[in-house]
């Protein structure tokens, strides 16, 4: 997901977003665990993605 869209979304969008994000590296983590994970560079997309979140939200937050 791109930045530009994520400043589009408000604080409660974006907290929603970031718990599906963590749910899915979770899953992703479980995967690779079990060795059942094709697409390995999944994770490394999301663990940024989350990244990005995380930073808009706090520029948000200090914003006000």
């Amino acid at each position: 997901m791109k930045t530009a869209e994520l400043r589009d979304l408000d604080i409660e969008a974006l907290g929603k977003k970031l718990g599906e994000s963590r749910e899915e590296l979770f899953k992703l983590r479980f995967q690779h665990a079990t060795a059942q994970l094709e697409k390995t560079h999944r994770l490394r997309e999301v663990r940024k993605d989350i990244a990005r979140i995380m930073t808009v939200q706090t520029e948000k937050k200090r914003q006000g």
